[in-house]
């Protein structure tokens, strides 16, 4: 008042934010509607029309993306990114449009129907089908490239299958000729047979022509060390020959200087490949190593064309994975060093991101800080080691090395089962649904879901709907057991809108957002920790459909092919981001895009992982970006240690310190090593993109080698903390066993199909999976929020709490919480008396979604509905 200004009122503020996002909104489809020419105007609209061979539209086939892994797939993702390709439409001219904004029309383009979109007005159909057009040219490109290197990985193990088996069928053939050889060689070892006659007695054991058989067959059927089953891979030249032509003549291929040979390789095949040639003499060689040059150049010294085929395709493959080879105008398979903070970006933000990351802009002194940690933490564990009953130091083996006992289980006091008796007889019984509902009713995360044209207007009891779609998602159970034709929140078609509408990544994670940083404000969550320590670890779920987004691992997914959700959990118990990988690839590549992606309100600065999580490349990361890194190491004890002080002793130590730090790669490298952490940190490249291509598999860049050296010296640190101190060993286990209860809650929840996932495309594999990550947060907060009120109720009770035994207590129970609905054992009158159940309309029957026969009887009740 004194300023003389009065604010508006809250529907006033509330029509002024409405009127100006749907200005900014306009706008936006004014500027996407100028951006096609009249003729590409044209083109467009004719998505909307049906294909010649289909009575599908042809956006609708556009959108359905490959899920098979075969050279036809692969040919027709090629042809599907040509098609939108050649629309003609260029990413460049979006440079001043708001790219989330961009991002939520594309993919509200590919969710609403071609009915709806043809009833647009003209101005938003022709913004809504560049969006789409636009952001599903670079998904199909991705989409081809992915298919391409499943098909590698499938041709590689394949060969390696067929090479194990004619291995195992000629074992017994080698071995009674090596046994005969080595019979033969056991007369050029008697010293009493004369040299001039050793021949003799050899070929009288041994004719000689049996002699020769026998050496023939064992070059035959023998293995040279290097062999990686490329003999095998040659005879799948038939399968390569069926998309080869469609990868050399349509996808345009860049490199690194690191990929130029492989690239010189590609281009020549491009000229080459369509000639009936046998022999490819003219070839560049230096992608032939010494593995591939028995097969790729024969005896005559003639290249040939199926061994220099399959060679450059292996070598393709590891330079694409590694980008030393990539694709302009991919996504996944783009150049991540072009997205790095660079030029008069990085000068304006360089001094910024030094401060942030907390490293002096003198390499010098970060060195001479590393190197006084390290040298003074030596000392004080070496002096303690005599001391430490848990570890001892054997130096009896060819290398040194440390023994680690392993940690004593910790025993529960009487007061602790007590406490957890009681506790456990106070939480109420609660079905699945009413739970979702009582935590929105706590937090409000339904807000959370907007809809996909990010209208603001809501549907009455949309809570209701996006509790049931959630469950319906979580549970692994489909919309079916939730339906109620009577209740308009849960009617077939209101399910299904809310669905397609409102359940999206993004909206997803905000919801979850809200239910972590609830969670954080608890008093009891808070005495479980303070939200900076987190663990990392996988589930493993089989998907027994056709898709590209999964791989085979025996262990994990038997004969099917499967997806791991790789997810972080707080030492709060809450889940704040997770990550679908497809089949089980190397923990270590994702670890840290949990912490660097997560949205909440948390700030995890140190991560636990298991062994598969840890290298000293992510060791190295960690330290650039400011985290600590605690991972379990199956065997930290035969881990080589790093020293900087080459003179330095410490001791009983010195035997395992046997690795010499090299710090002049850490000064050469320091700037960029700063520029690639900021990046990181600043989101302008993501980390698993990004850590693919510094881990050369040949020869490291001196980036890669600086960022090592900075890991190794971090790992030392890090090991001589494990070994020196059970408390830090113990805080690694615990919260590493809490990430586990909490995959063992999340598997309770998602009981339908098997457990298994269902999904043909990454979208859906991540929705789902970020689905049953919310429920889970939402199962884990509410039973922190009754054991909060439980535990307020014995203290008014008069019992006497233990705080040890509080933060002991764990919120990962769900043996009171139905989540299998209920059955109904009523009829009809009408049935009773032996008449039959009305037949459904056939309006009805065509929109039943396919249901397994276990969820047709099960239904469950929301209550609130």
């Amino acid at each position: 008042m004194q300023h003389r200004i009065i604010l508006p009122g809250a529907t006033t503020l509330t029509r002024l934010i409405s009127e100006v996002r749907e200005k900014a909104t306009l706008r936006l489809w004014n500027k996407l509607a100028l951006i096609p020419s009249a003729e590409q105007r044209s083109q467009l609209e004719m998505l909307l029309g049906p294909t010649d061979c289909s009575r599908l539209s042809l956006l609708e086939s556009l959108k359905k993306g490959p899920v098979t892994i075969s050279g036809p797939a692969f040919n027709e993702a090629i042809e599907r990114w040509k098609t939108l390709n050649d629309f003609g439409l260029h990413a460049e001219n979006l440079s001043t449009l708001p790219a989330v904004r961009l991002k939520n029309l594309a993919r509200y383009a590919g969710m609403t129907s071609v009915f709806n979109i043809a009833r647009m007005s003209p101005q938003k159909r022709m913004a809504v089908l560049v969006a789409f057009v636009l952001a599903w040219e670079t998904l199909a490109l991705d989409d081809a490239l992915d298919v391409l290197d499943a098909m590698l990985a499938v041709i590689i193990r394949d060969a390696r299958k067929i090479g194990q088996k004619k291995r195992l069928r000629s074992l017994k053939d080698l071995d009674k000729s090596a046994l005969a050889l080595a019979s033969a060689c056991s007369y050029l070892l008697k010293e009493e047979t004369p040299d001039e006659s050793i021949r003799a007695e050899v070929f009288s054991y041994i004719p000689r022509q049996k002699l020769a058989e026998i050496i023939t067959l064992v070059r035959e059927i023998a293995r040279p060390s290097d062999d990686n089953f490329h003999e095998e891979m040659v005879e799948q030249y038939g399968r390569v020959r069926r998309f080869l032509p469609h990868l050399l003549n349509t996808v345009k291929f860049s490199s690194a200087p690191a990929g130029v040979t492989t690239l010189n390789a590609c281009d020549y095949l491009s000229r080459e490949f369509s000639s009936r040639r046998q022999f490819f003499d003219d070839a560049p060689t230096e992608i032939i190593s010494r593995s591939w040059k028995r097969l790729v150049i024969n005896k005559e010294k003639h290249i040939t064309r199926r061994g220099y085929t399959l060679c450059f395709l292996s070598k393709l493959q590891d330079s694409l994975r590694r980008r030393d080879v990539y694709v302009t105008g991919s996504n996944r398979w783009g150049d991540p060093r072009a997205r790095l903070l660079q030029g008069a970006d990085w000068q304006a933000n360089r001094i910024k991101v030094y401060r942030s990351l907390g490293h002096p802009t003198d390499p010098q002194e970060a060195i001479k800080s590393l190197g006084h940690q390290l040298d003074s933490r030596y000392r004080q564990v070496a002096a303690r080691l005599c001391e430490n009953e848990a570890v001892e130091l054997d130096v009896s083996g060819p290398k040194p090395r440390l023994t680690i006992s392993p940690l004593a289980s910790l025993d529960e006091p009487d007061s602790l089962k007590r406490l957890s008796k009681m506790i456990s007889d106070l939480l109420p019984p609660v079905d699945l649904t009413e739970l979702l509902l009582e935590i929105n009713a706590h937090t409000g995360f339904a807000d959370e879901f907007f809809h996909a044209s990010e209208a603001s207007a809501r549907v009455d009891d949309l809570p209701v709907s996006i509790s049931a779609v959630l469950m319906a998602e979580a549970c692994n159970i489909g919309l079916e057991p939730l339906i109620r034709s009577n209740v308009p929140a849960l009617t077939r078609h209101r399910l299904n809108w809310t669905k397609a509408n409102y359940l999206r990544a993004e909206t997803i994670t905000s919801a979850n957002a809200r239910l972590v940083d609830f969670q954080a404000t608890l008093p009891l969550a808070q005495i479980w920790g303070g939200g900076e320590v987190a663990s990392a670890d996988g589930m493993r779920f089989v998907t027994p459909v056709r898709t590209i987004n999964a791989g085979p691992n025996r262990k994990y997914f038997g004969n099917n092919r499967g997806i791991t959700w790789y997810n972080f959990v707080s030492d709060q118990y809450s889940g704040f981001h997770g990550i679908v990988i497809p089949g089980t690839l190397r923990d270590s590549i994702f670890v840290l895009e949990g912490l660097l992606e997560q949205e909440t309100g948390l700030n995890p600065t140190e991560i636990m992982t298991d062994t598969a999580g840890a290298s000293e490349l992510v060791f190295g990361l960690f330290w650039l970006l400011g985290y600590q890194f605690s991972p379990r190491l199956a065997d930290a004890g035969a881990s080589v240690f790093w020293r900087m002080d080459h003179d330095a002793d410490y001791g009983v130590l010195n035997d395992i310190a046997r690795g010499q730090s090299d710090p002049r790669k850490i000064v050469l490298q320091w700037d960029e090593m700063i520029r690639t952490a900021g990046s990181l940190k600043l989101g302008k490249v993501q980390v698993s993109v990004l850590v693919r291509s510094l881990l050369k598999s040949e020869r490291p860049s001196g980036l890669t080698q600086a960022i090592i050296e900075v890991g190794r010296i971090n790992k030392t640190l890090y090991l001589l903390n494990y070994i020196d101190d059970e408390d830090y060993r113990r805080r690694i286990l615990t919260q590493l066993n809490r990430g586990e209860s909490r995959h063992a809650v999340a598997r309770a929840i998602c009981h339908g199909q098997k457990g298994e996932i269902r999904k043909r495309y990454t979208d859906g594999q991540e929705d789902q999976l970020g689905t049953l990550g919310l429920v889970t947060n939402a199962v884990v907060l509410w039973n922190t929020i009754y054991m909060q009120a439980a535990l307020d109720h014995l203290r008014a009770q008069g019992e006497t709490l233990n705080d040890e035994d509080i933060a002991r207590l764990s919120p990962l129970c769900h043996g009171h919480i139905n989540m299998l609905g209920h059955y109904s054992f009523t009829l009809a009158e009408l049935v009773t008396k032996g008449h039959l159940r009305p037949l459904k309309e056939a309006s009805e029957a065509e929109n039943v979604a396919t249901v397994p026969r276990q969820y047709q009887r099960s239904r469950f009740s929301i209550s609130g509905a």
